[in-house]
């Protein structure tokens, strides 16, 4: 090529244009990415109102005190579908009903609440829908919210499970 002569092809067609722009397009379309990865799958974790939160603690362990001092007790089996609690405590009379708080550790769209009813002999009984498995925290309490019993247990439920306070 001689010296004096020009070159007069359109820009878009020269190799330097483009490569100066790929860095500052690869920096939005990866902004872009991050900024729909973090609307999609939003950190349930995160409390909005944790000083309210850190405040109920205290009512949370009085609770836990108390199933402590009426020394109560409960077994749960998961079987069939079906999930039995027997409750055994100093209790002046038994709840007509628990709530069994199946708790997943990351995720509160997967948490589940049962209700347990009241059978012969201090056993509540509830069905059990199908959960992927996993480790769970289990909360279990009476309807007024009195006292609480809780534990961790593994999904799929295949072993009894002693709840003490």
């Amino acid at each position: 090529m001689p010296i004096n002569s020009k070159d007069t092809s359109p820009w878009w067609r020269q190799p330097w244009p483009w490569f100066l722009m790929a860095l500052p397009m690869a920096a939005v379309i990866g902004g872009i990415v991050t900024i729909w990865l973090a609307a999609r799958d939003p950190d349930s974790l995160v409390s909005d109102d944790y000083y309210k939160e850190g405040l109920a603690i205290r009512q949370v362990l009085n609770r836990d005190a108390k199933a402590k001092a009426l020394g109560i007790t409960a077994n749960l089996r998961a079987h069939d579908g079906h999930i039995q609690a027997d409750l055994a405590g100093h209790l002046s009379s038994l709840p007509a009903m628990l709530t069994l708080h199946l708790i997943h550790p990351t995720r509160a769209e997967r948490d589940v609440t049962l209700s347990l009813r009241a059978g012969p002999g201090g056993r509540y009984a509830a069905a059990l829908p199908a959960l992927p498995a996993g480790m769970r925290q289990i909360e279990l309490e009476p309807s007024d919210r009195s006292w609480r019993l809780t534990g961790e247990w593994r999904s799929p439920f295949a072993t009894q499970l002693t709840m003490r306070p």
